[in-house]
């Protein structure tokens, strides 16, 4: 009588889908960085230094202060409304520089200096043309918002294919076909990334405008708690910040998901 082999199905391994395995990776660094955060400041750093567990404590009192809540809305206004100048104005004077030689002979050059400049060096400046107001924000803000999305937009328009144009113009387009149905849909990726570097511009423009002249928002926040060694109160502040850049670059990817589905499958 001879045996037969029988074959046992053996219990399949646990393992993540890979959406899930990014997120704990990704949950997983963060603590091991808390973890590293805490513990050196533990054992090297004074006891007013900042750490994530003083930083929970605090979060409580912080968020439930309506003077928090005041300078942080002061700088969301302020940013979104300098990041919307910033874009219309970048999108019109890179086209501009795009597309008309003589524009981009008169202007490319200055334009390149300053936004190789530091921001905080223009902040003595405005305030002078200003004042010591909320415009002067807005204007530090709208500047460093508006030279990352020109130059990004003035590259996105020299690299058009020259037989799009071509094309547009053996059916007699108008110029102003040309720049805003051609011109400007084929810079939109290009127009994307100076879009991420401009928020990121925007919120230091006017952290720095608040620090300087002494504006109410999240900027005074940081520096007037940093000064009287209510570290983890500003902790919370630096973190906001940080959330509403994420914010803003979140809000990109989803109009881009929207909006471009093409570019996102490229």
């Amino acid at each position: 009588m001879s045996a037969t082999a029988q074959s046992v199905p053996l219990p399949r391994p646990f393992a993540l889908g890979p959406r899930a395995g990014r997120f704990a990776l990704r949950i997983g660094t963060g603590a091991a960085l808390l973890a590293l955060w805490e513990g050196f400041v533990t054992l090297f750093a004074p006891s007013y230094v900042a750490r994530p567990s003083g930083v929970a404590r605090v979060l409580p009192d912080v968020l439930s202060s309506s003077l928090f809540w005041s300078d942080a809305r002061v700088t969301v206004v302020a940013v979104f409304e300098g990041l919307a100048i910033g874009v219309v104005l970048g999108v019109v004077v890179g086209l501009t520089m795009g597309r008309l030689r003589d524009v981009d002979s008169a202007l490319r050059f200055y334009v390149s200096a300053f936004f190789a400049m530091p921001l905080i060096a223009l902040v003595p400046v405005m305030t002078l043309w200003f004042g010591y107001t909320g415009t002067v924000r807005l204007a530090i803000v709208s500047f460093g918002a508006f030279l990352p999305v020109c130059l990004n937009v003035y590259d996105g328009t020299r690299k058009l294919p020259a037989h799009y144009v071509e094309v547009a113009q053996s059916y007699h387009a108008r110029w102003w076909n040309v720049w805003f149905g051609i011109a400007l849909p084929a810079s939109l990726p290009y127009l994307l990334a100076g879009f991420r570097l401009a928020a990121g511009r925007a919120l230091v423009a006017a952290v720095i405008a608040e620090y300087i002249v002494a504006l109410p928002g999240l900027g005074y926040f940081i520096i007037f708690d940093s000064r009287t060694f209510h570290m983890n109160e500003a902790m919370v502040a630096v973190l906001a910040l940080a959330l509403l850049g994420v914010a803003i670059n979140s809000l990109a990817d989803l109009l881009t998901r929207r909006f471009l589905p093409w570019y996102r499958r490229a």
